[in-house]
């Protein structure tokens, strides 16, 4: 397989695949144990109730993913994208650090929004180079994807066996310190390959390089996406003042900041349709990219129920006892980047064989078939938790065969998303629209959280009507795109 690989891609996808390894690492492995930790009222956590700390969890991981749309605008309008990488590498390290240091909840919380703000500069950029690598596209783009979204996964079981391990078993800020190491390899790694196999790519901002290629907007547009942005802050702003965002609990937070994320995408996608200057292709590709907006925050919804619902299923209804040993709750999280690394391969040359065929399915159809492989995850979840409700622990293999169902619905959508973003992106946007992606992901992780917030002691009868709530949700939007397919795919132009 190797070999393989090596004949057919070139070496800046090994650089990029390790350097993303490695800031998985000590996302992944931090998040294994963040929300165990503000669970804690033991070992040294923070102790709050299953509300607060998956609100908190879920805040959090929104904003890493929401602030990829300012970290990408900086890469094309500033930095340009290795720049960006670097420099975000850098402040993640800085935030582990922060985190791994015993103190109060203001130092905890600085470190949070320190790895956030360097996670959102760094995320949507290494994707990118990524696109830049393939400029023919097809389906060799496709599996170079796929091959980096193992180094994502590879990363994530690492950081979750190891962090996981020293945060659970040992001390929550050793875990922590551990991902500032993680990122530390990442940023050695970035800085000595790319000099080598990423010269040229990268480093100048794509706006001022399309600049010349393309004719910018009217002065009337430009006023009309200032007026859009205008009424987006007069729209938050009333929000605020008639107490529709609270801003005194987590919950109301969390709930108030989706509201935001909402009304920015809206108003994101709304501004460069109307004043950016696009051709009528460009704007039916946006409109595509609508679509998967809508269907990828649907999908991680659900998806990254594994650090939150999933998570307090693994730690207080699952059976981890093996020989008097009890397995770290954490780890459960890791049998879906095994199950990445075990299937990404047979995926990404499955997808090649079927092009050669000209069978590939079309992107809708792949984000349809994640979707329901998504839902029928969740029926799962609901036989899992009428075991529970009963006061038995489930058997473990519940939640295997559920982070099965999610890997290869994953493997239809997340590595087939983002080489889709690159491909129907106008160029001078591509960045900012990687960070739309993130942005949906951020929608996604945030929805989680707020979901997971019922997930109490005093309402573990609500289990299966919640988890069953997921599944159908989820299956039905899927089985929307399945009959939908043809006419998403029309709006694509011509792009496979």
């Amino acid at each position: 397989m190797s070999s393989q690989i090596s004949q057919k891609h070139p070496k800046g996808l090994y650089v990029l695949f390790f350097a993303e390894m490695w800031e998985r690492f000590s996302y992944y492995g931090m998040r294994a144990i963040l929300l165990l930790f503000l669970l804690d009222n033991i070992k040294g956590g923070m102790g709050m109730s299953a509300a607060e700390g998956t609100a908190i969890y879920g805040l959090y991981t929104a904003s890493v993913y929401l602030l990829t749309l300012p970290g990408g605008w900086l890469a094309d309008n500033i930095l340009g994208q290795k720049k960006a990488i670097w420099y975000g590498g850098i402040v993640i390290m800085l935030g582990h650090i922060i985190l791994a240091v015993p103190a109060g909840p203001a130092i905890f919380f600085l470190g949070l929004s320190t790895v956030a703000i360097g996670t959102g500069l760094l995320k949507p950029n290494i994707s990118s180079i990524v696109g830049e690598l393939y400029p023919e596209g097809g389906a060799r783009r496709d599996a170079a994807f796929s091959i980096f979204y193992m180094g994502i996964n590879l990363g994530s079981f690492l950081g979750i066996a190891i962090v996981g391990y020293l945060g659970e078993k040992v001390n929550w800020h050793m875990g922590f310190g551990a991902a500032a190491i993680g990122m530390l390899l990442g940023l050695i790694v970035f800085r000595y390959g790319s000099a080598t196999h990423l010269k040229g790519l990268g480093e100048v901002p794509s706006a001022k390089e399309a600049s010349e290629e393309v004719a910018p907007a009217s002065n009337s547009n430009k006023m009309l996406g200032y007026g859009l942005i205008a009424l987006l802050v007069v729209f938050l702003v009333v929000l605020q003042t008639t107490g529709t965002i609270n801003m005194t609990t987590a919950q109301g937070l969390a709930q108030g900041a989706g509201i935001i994320i909402v009304s920015i995408s809206a108003a994101y996608f709304l501004f460069i349709l109307i004043a950016g200057g696009l051709t009528r292709v460009e704007k039916y590709r946006v409109g595509v990219l609508i679509i998967l907006f809508l269907a990828i925050a649907l999908f991680w919804a659900g998806y990254e129920q594994a650090g939150t619902s999933l998570q307090i299923f693994a730690e207080r209804h699952t059976q981890r006892v093996i020989g008097g040993w009890e397995v770290p709750s954490s780890w459960f999280q890791n049998f879906q980047p095994t199950f990445v690394l075990i299937f990404a391969p047979v995926l990404a040359s499955l997808w090649i064989s079927l092009s050669s065929q000209n069978r590939n399915p079309s992107i809708p159809v792949k984000f349809a078939m994640g979707l329901i492989l998504l839902g029928l995850s969740f029926f799962v979840m609901v036989a899992a938790s009428n075991i529970a409700v009963k006061g038995e622990l489930a058997s473990p293999f519940f939640l295997t065969f559920t982070y099965f169902l999610h890997t290869i619905g994953e493997l239809c959508v997340s590595p087939v998303g983002l080489s889709s973003y690159t491909k129907l992106a106008p160029k001078r946007y591509v960045s900012q629209l990687m960070g739309i992606w993130f942005v949906g992901a951020s929608l996604g992780n945030l929805i989680a959280g707020l979901f997971a917030g019922g997930f109490d002691e005093s309402n573990i009868l609500q289990m299966p009507a919640l988890f069953n709530q997921v599944a159908i949700i989820t299956t039905i939007f899927g089985l929307i795109l399945l009959v939908f397919w043809k006419p998403i795919k029309g709006w694509m132009g011509g792009i496979h």
